[in-house]
């Protein structure tokens, strides 16, 4: 090559570099003023904020906690840590106000304070403040069909930001695990945040099962099957997870319900030193009262399952796996006197809409299917006196969902004095049925055949030694009292709780 083209090829890559850098420069220009507009925006809005907040502060005379909950005026576990949470904080700190966020429309403040003491036999010791928002839609699963996690992630910013326009608190903190609020509350409200998580909204397990294409509830057979779709996934996840853990990070407290969540939690959230493990309360006390004694007079011995009929509670496991049990009794190879007629599966449970109720009709037809209907029985939407007979009367309490992240359920059959028999991962393998003071407190399985073969291990001990088995577990259960939770609670709460006093 002579010197006049290397010249001339020089002379056009500095063409291009001047090209370039006359296309960079005003995009650079463009990113750093828009940047500033956005810090100067979120600075602004921030102030203003704080000012509503200092002026609401000076008018109260009192600093002010905030629950984000917006499905206040259900009835499940969730719900019940909330106001065990709220009545431990009023009694601690008198001179504090508290309220709550709710989605709840259609009921007053009254309404909602009566509806926590008739599900739950827990009255506050004073009233507290609610904030109805009028956009919970936006976390509701139907409205996002497709990429629902991300969906209703982002839903619950907005409706984040709704709550914190209406009402800034001193304290803000999440019981129900809406983590994309956090960092809403804490940089542009100026809030302390504690979070309390039932469930992380991604786990490293369900990016195990769409990685390794299994095919569950949550993840689709058209999606489990084809190899794209499944990287696309994992990709969704991996980046939602990502993002979730950024999140989370941000909370001055992190409480979780077992050792399942913690150690999820642990991984995504990365604040080691800010969480801490708090199970949740378990209202025992009327379980606790039925009578512990020998079933050696059984001529019919219950298998009892409690919680609503949703994909992942997984029923179909349970209706096989009897089918086999009752298989292996007619042929004579499980102990005890009779036939079939001496085993009973009884299926308890609420139903949320038409999907569930779609669902039991579809469970019932697998009894027709399997052979099994005349003895399998459903109970739908039961009061609670039928609840405690039914428990008071079986012999095994079941429990088949995959990696539970705690199992209020599993609590209750052990205080109900059945022989639990549960999943063998989440909380129940971790937290539940555990040794306590190193003596069998239950059972665990994992698939259709390990369920039987436990099923028929269980009905072929001694009334006696199943008797054993249910003392331990009744004994084992009072580290999930309400007393036990709000002195964690507390214990958690307090040097956040401490700021307010500064």
């Amino acid at each position: 090559m002579s010197t006049y083209d290397k010249v001339k090829g020089l002379c056009f890559c500095l063409h291009m570099i001047l090209l370039l850098w006359t296309l960079l420069l005003p995009c650079l220009f463009l990113c750093m003023l828009l940047t500033a507009t956005l810090v100067v925006l979120v600075m602004g809005v921030r102030v203003w904020l704080q000012a509503n907040r200092n002026a609401r502060r000076a008018r109260d005379g009192r600093p002010t906690v905030a629950f984000f909950h917006p499905y206040c005026n259900a009835g499940g576990g969730g719900e019940r840590v909330l106001w065990c949470a709220l009545r431990a904080l009023q009694n601690r700190y008198q001179d504090v106000n508290f309220m709550v966020y709710t989605g709840d429309q259609g009921v007053t403040d009254q309404q909602i304070l009566d509806g926590a003491r008739r599900r739950f036999n827990i009255l506050l010791p004073r009233p507290v403040q609610f904030v109805f928002l009028k956009h919970r839609l936006l976390v509701e699963a139907s409205l996002f069909p497709h990429f629902t996690l991300i969906g209703q992630s982002v839903g619950s910013i907005f409706l984040g930001w709704e709550a914190l326009t209406e009402f800034v608190p001193d304290v803000y903190i999440d019981s129900m695990g809406y983590a994309f609020t956090l960092p809403v509350f804490k940089y542009l409200g100026g809030c302390h945040v504690a979070s309390y998580v039932h469930y992380p909204t991604i786990s490293t397990d369900m990016l195990s099962v769409v990685r390794d294409r299994n095919p569950r509830f949550n993840n689709a057979d058209y999606i489990s099957n084809n190899l794209f779709l499944s990287a696309v996934k994992v990709v969704y996840y991996c980046l939602l997870a990502l993002l979730y853990g950024l999140a989370g990070s941000c909370s001055d407290v992190v409480m979780v319900n077992s050792s399942w969540t913690l150690n999820h939690i642990l991984t995504l959230w990365r604040a080691t030193n800010r969480t801490c493990l708090v199970y949740p309360p378990c209202d025992t006390h009327a379980f606790l009262q039925l009578p512990l004694d020998e079933d050696s007079d059984r001529k019919c011995h219950t298998i009892v399952s409690v919680g609503q009929f949703r994909p992942e509670k997984d029923h179909r496991l349970q209706i096989r796996a009897f089918r086999k049990v009752l298989q292996k009794k007619d042929a004579g190879l499980v102990a005890g006197p009779g036939g079939r007629e001496s085993l009973r599966l009884v299926l308890i449970g609420g139903c949320r809409n038409q999907e569930d109720e779609d669902r039991v009709l579809m469970l019932r037809g697998l009894c027709q299917e399997l052979g099994v209907a005349d003895r399998v029985e459903f109970k739908l939407n039961v009061p609670f006196e039928e609840l405690k007979r039914e428990l008071g009367e079986a012999t095994v309490g079941l429990h088949t969902m995959w990696n539970e992240h705690f199992g209020i359920g599993v609590v209750e059959c052990m205080a109900a004095g059945t022989v639990i028999l549960a999943h063998k991962s989440g909380g129940p393998r971790l937290d539940i049925v555990v040794p306590y003071e190193g003596r069998q407190t239950g059972f665990l399985a994992e698939d259709e055949d390990g369920y039987a073969d436990a099923i028929e291990r269980i009905l072929a001990l001694s009334p006696s030694a199943r008797l054993e088995i249910r003392r331990n577990a009744r004994l084992s259960v009072t580290r999930f009292s309400d007393q036990e939770f709000e002195a964690c609670f507390l214990a958690a709460m307090e040097p956040l709780m401490g700021t307010l006093e500064r």
